[in-house]
């Protein structure tokens, strides 16, 4: 390339996507070709436009579609917490990877759909676009696809660690108890009667109160995991609620 030269500094919540020679330092001086945006010279970078906030060029804040000229010192910045999504009902899409993530946010009663095999990219950045949910995924090549309706990267492994990180992300509303783990349904309040045919001889003789996903009709009462599962709602709550 023989284009414009420019300076480019990320803040350090975007690091982890650079490569490892460019991680500790956060910067590259990058020769441009003259007609590519911020916004495809910070994706060249490994970092995903899902995640990147302002972007400062030169102390004004430029948009991604912005075509830098030379000399110019660019500084990206991370999205600002709680982040936005306007203009849809903030609700989610998980990939096959986040199942425990996926359950847990159900358990809030956040609306969350989850893919439990793998339907590849462009059917997911497909699903997130027609239903406007906010896909959520380790996987950067998802993320730059261009028909996701919005996205967020979880960049931890550990399932406590990517609730607390969304949550205080994007601070949706919680209303635990309300919605199956198993398939976003949302539950109702359900006699013994009603799910008999759905539970073992113990759990009929042990427990009075049961809830039912009108969706799904999976039986739900206070078992033997209820204080962990209780655990995670407390603390959510404690962190979280409006």
């Amino acid at each position: 390339m023989n284009g414009p030269e420019i300076h480019v500094e990320f803040a350090p919540e975007l690091r982890v996507f650079l490569p490892n020679g460019r991680r500790q330092e956060g910067a590259a001086r990058i020769t441009t070709d003259g007609v590519s945006t911020l916004g495809h010279v910070v994706e060249s970078l490994g970092v995903p436009l899902t995640e990147v906030g302002a972007v400062v060029v030169d102390g004004r804040e430029m948009p991604v579609s912005y075509v830098p000229v030379s000399g110019g010192s660019v500084s990206v910045r991370p999205v600002a917490r709680p982040q936005r999504v306007p203009g849809a009902p903030l609700r989610f899409l998980l990939d096959v990877h986040l199942g425990t993530l996926a359950r847990r946010m159900r358990l809030l009663g956040v609306d969350t759909a989850y893919e439990s095999t793998d339907i590849g990219d462009p059917a997911l950045a497909a699903l997130s676009a027609a239903e406007k949910r906010v896909m959520l995924s380790r996987d950067r090549g998802l993320l730059r696809r261009r028909e996701l309706w919005a996205g967020a990267y979880v960049y931890s492994t550990r399932p406590e660690e990517q609730l607390h990180d969304i949550l205080d992300r994007f601070r949706p509303e919680l209303r635990p108890w309300t919605r199956c783990t198993a398939c976003n349904g949302l539950l109702k309040e359900a006699t013994k009667e009603e799910v008999a045919d759905r539970l073992q001889g113990g759990t009929q003789r042990s427990y009075d109160v049961f809830a039912q996903c009108t969706q799904c009709k999976r039986a739900y009462w206070k078992g033997a995991h209820h204080e962990q599962l209780v655990a995670i709602v407390e603390r959510a709550l404690a962190d979280y609620a409006s």
